[in-house]
């Protein structure tokens, strides 16, 4: 395979391997996704995955009106900002506006959005919105109301595995021209909790810097001041073992080492630890639910209902839309969502 098919990063990890040694999962991710994002408009039929605000506008529209209950039962604070990470091609934040606008919210926008192809499709959805690299240029005068959907589990995870002879980190070797996962040289017991060291030989350890720098950055925000987020993605509740790396492509699962740059990497979120985190800076959590509850607790099946009314000839598909958000067999209980609030902000809707 020549490098035009195989893909340029995949040469240039092959030449620093060759030169310098194995890299670390988190190294190979990073770099991966960062080429990955920064080439394409990944989502849709012609794209490799599709998020919930683009399957039903129903998705968006509930985020908009927690969001809205929210600030209303908080007393209608302004300046008010909507803040979303990672916002694709601005679909969820143009129908979570639109129907947060009904109750009066019309907060200031702003987008954290690294790639140039996105950010021309998020102005045409989202006229008049600002755009950060991170959330440190996001104003500090309101409270923000915070959405990230389908934005954590992309951050790089780094992966430690219980070997022979303690803990190493996993790496990224070749075998011939292959990538494939290897344990490391050096001991790295002291970056593995405590409680977790005893485990079996083989066990592997997942964590995600990232993720948790994020949540803590924006749990401090909260708390400072005030308003409420929303972390949407599909991960776990409780504490586990084992990788969970994956890649997607043309809408199909693929082996996460076979073409860097030229795949979605993704691992699942670990939410317990992220709750953790965010009590560590003062925010409230809220709770984290699966979404198919969450969604239903704020009323999908009624405004399926009310769609279906209006639009009778496209009844099916919105009922088909629907199912595949809530039902456990789809995205309803893989996917969760964690809100999160200032300290004297309300309790939301969907987490009892």
């Amino acid at each position: 395979m020549n490098e035009a098919e195989d893909g340029a990063l995949a040469a240039t990890f092959r030449r620093l391997i060759a030169n310098t040694g194995p890299i670390s999962v988190m190294h190979y991710m990073g770099e991966a996704n960062a080429r990955y994002y920064a080439s394409r408009d990944p989502l849709g039929a012609a794209g490799d995955f599709v998020t919930a605000p683009e399957i039903s506008q129903m998705f968006g529209e509930l985020v908009g009106l927690w969001l809205a209950d929210m600030w209303i039962r908080a007393g209608s604070p302004e300046p008010v900002h909507y803040v979303e990470l990672g916002p694709g091609r601005g679909t969820l934040a143009r129908d979570a506006l639109r129907a947060a606008k009904r109750f009066g919210l019309e907060p200031r926008v702003h987008f954290v959005e690294s790639s140039t192809v996105l950010r021309d499709l998020q102005l045409a959805a989202v006229p008049g919105a600002f755009w950060h690299y991170d959330l440190s240029s996001v104003p500090r005068d309101g409270p923000l109301l915070l959405a990230a959907n389908e934005f954590l589990d992309a951050l790089p995870v780094r992966q430690m595995v219980k070997g022979a002879d303690g803990w190493r980190e996993r790496m990224v070797g070749l075998d011939g021209d292959r990538f494939v996962p290897i344990a490391g040289t050096r001991p790295m017991d002291a970056a593995v909790p405590e409680d977790r060291r005893a485990a079996a030989e083989g066990t592997i350890i997942e964590t995600c810097p990232g993720a948790a720098a994020v949540v803590f950055e924006a749990a401090g925000r909260l708390a400072e001041q005030g308003g409420a987020a929303l972390f949407i993605d599909y991960g776990y509740g409780e504490v586990r073992d084992g990788s969970t790396l994956q890649a997607v492509r043309a809408h199909r699962k693929v082996d996460p080492f076979a073409a860097p740059g030229e795949a979605d990497l993704t691992a699942l979120v670990d939410f317990a630890t992220l709750a953790q985190v965010a009590l560590s800076r003062g925010a409230r959590w809220l709770g984290t639910a699966g979404q198919g509850h969450w969604l239903r607790a704020l009323g999908i099946d009624a405004r399926t209902e009310s769609l279906c009314r209006a639009s009778p000839e496209h009844a099916a598909a919105i009922r088909s839309a629907r199912d595949r958000l809530v039902e456990d067999g789809q995205m309803g209980a893989l996917f969760k969502v964690m809100g999160l609030a200032a300290p004297h902000w309300p309790d939301g809707a969907g987490f009892s």
